[in-house]
């Protein structure tokens, strides 16, 4: 039986508050551009995706500007595992 676990990662950076948040929150430039749905506002869901190997759905569950955002991930398939 799997055990649910929250996973949950901080990381400094020589950066001010507003740059940091902005890089965070535009997803598809640090992340892909295989994502479908809008990405920036509170409660928006997007779907990522990456042939057959990795597909999730996430919805922005926090996010209060210029100093923390939370996703929640709704669905999650990895091929791999």
């Amino acid at each position: 039986m799997m055990k649910k676990d929250d996973f949950k990662i901080s990381i400094t950076v020589e950066a001010g508050a507003q740059r940091v948040f902005e890089a965070i929150n535009n997803v598809r430039g640090w992340w892909s551009q295989n994502i479908e749905g809008p990405t920036a506002a509170l409660h928006d869901e997007f779907i990522y995706h990456y042939q057959d190997v990795h597909r999730c759905r996430i919805r922005i569950e926090t996010m209060e500007t210029d100093r923390k955002v939370v996703w929640r991930v709704l669905e999650n398939y990895f091929k791999f595992t």
